[in-house]
C-alpha cells in the first residue's frame, strides 16, 4: 500500500469547486517514485486523493496532431508568440473522448477550447480502440472545430492535414491540498508512442505537477527543500524530442539531456543486474 491509498479521498465535484477558483500558477517537477511517496507521507499538509468509482489513479491516452512537418511544435520550439496545439484526450476508464484545442496569442494570453467525441457504433470511443490510433487525419466536424478555434484566436491555419503524429499514455493521481485550495497531479509509468511504433518510457520518475496560486504550496516548498526545482516539460514537446534527436529542443534542452541521462542510466542498473 502506497501513501496515496492511506489518504481521506474526496470527489471530483469538491476538489474542483476548491481547487479551480483562483489564479492558478503550475509548476512541473520530475520526482524519482519512491520520494513521491516519501512527499505524500512526511507531508504536513492536509492531503485528500481524488477517488472516482472507487479509483486513485486514472488512465489517460492523448494523440497529438500536428501538420507532416511538425508546424505546431517548431512554433513552440522556437517560442513564437502565436501557436496552438491539437489533442485528443482519452479517459480510459470512462471511455468519454474530448478534442482540445489550446492556443496562446500575441498578447501572451492562453486558452483551450475541447468538444466531446462520439462513440463509434460498437460503443467505443471514437479513435480510441482502432489497431493503430496514429493513422487518421482529423476530418469533418472535429477538424471543422479546430480551425473555427484556430481562427478566432488569430492563429493562421495549418498548411495540409493534421495528423496523429505522438501518443501519450500515464495513470493519473490527483491530491487535493485542503487548507491551501490547491492540488497537484502524479502523473505515473508515462509512455510516449511515435507512428511508426518507437517508444520512449519515463523509467522510475513521475511528472508531479503543482496548483496554486500565486504563493507557492506547501508541496512546493518541500520539493524545493528536497533539491527539486521546477522544470519545462512539455508532455507534447518533450516526446517528440526524445523520440527523434534531430528535432530543435531550444527550450526543453535542458529536461530533455536530463531525461536521457536518466534513461541511459536506467538501462546500465538494469544491465548490470541481468549480468
Amino acid at each position: 500500500m502506497t501513501a496515496l491509498d492511506t489518504l481521506p479521498a474526496v470527489g471530483l465535484e469538491e476538489i474542483t469547486e476548491r481547487a479551480a477558483l483562483m489564479t492558478r500558477v503550475d509548476r512541473k517537477y520530475l520526482v524519482p517514485r519512491e520520494e513521491v511517496d516519501e512527499l505524500l507521507a512526511d507531508s504536513p499538509a492536509e492531503l485528500r486523493a481524488l477517488e472516482i468509482d472507487g479509483r486513485r489513479r486514472q488512465a489517460y491516452l492523448s494523440l497529438y496532431y500536428d501538420t507532416e512537418d511538425l508546424a505546431a511544435y517548431r512554433a513552440a520550439a522556437t517560442g513564437r508568440r502565436r501557436r496552438w496545439k491539437v489533442r485528443r484526450r482519452v479517459y480510459v476508464d470512462s471511455g468519454a473522448s474530448f478534442l482540445e484545442v489550446k492556443t496562446r496569442t500575441g498578447r501572451g494570453e492562453s486558452s483551450k477550447l475541447r468538444i466531446a467525441l462520439p462513440a463509434e457504433p460498437d460503443g467505443t470511443t471514437a479513435g480510441a480502440a482502432a489497431s493503430d490510433p496514429l493513422t487518421d487525419p482529423l476530418a469533418g466536424p472535429a477538424l471543422d472545430f479546430v480551425l473555427e478555434t484556430l481562427a478566432e484566436a488569430g492563429c493562421a491555419a495549418p498548411e495540409g492535414p493534421l495528423v496523429p503524429v505522438l501518443a501519450t499514455t500515464y495513470d493519473r493521481s490527483t491530491v487535493l491540498l485542503a487548507e491551501e485550495d490547491a492540488r497537484l497531479t502524479l502523473d505515473d509509468a508515462l509512455v510516449w508512442t511515435g507512428p511508426g511504433g518507437d517508444a520512449r518510457r519515463l523509467a522510475d520518475q513521475v511528472v508531479v505537477e503543482t496548483k496554486a496560486g500565486t504563493r507557492p504550496s506547501s508541496v512546493d516548498r518541500a520539493l524545493w527543500r528536497a533539491g527539486h526545482r521546477p522544470q519545462r516539460l512539455s508532455k507534447y514537446a518533450t516526446g517528440l524530442a526524445l523520440l527523434d534527436p534531430e528535432l530543435p529542443a531550444n527550450r526543453w534542452h535542458r529536461t530533455v539531456s536530463r531525461l536521457d541521462t536518466a534513461q541511459h542510466h536506467d538501462t546500465a542498473q538494469h544491465l548490470h543486474t541481468a549480468a
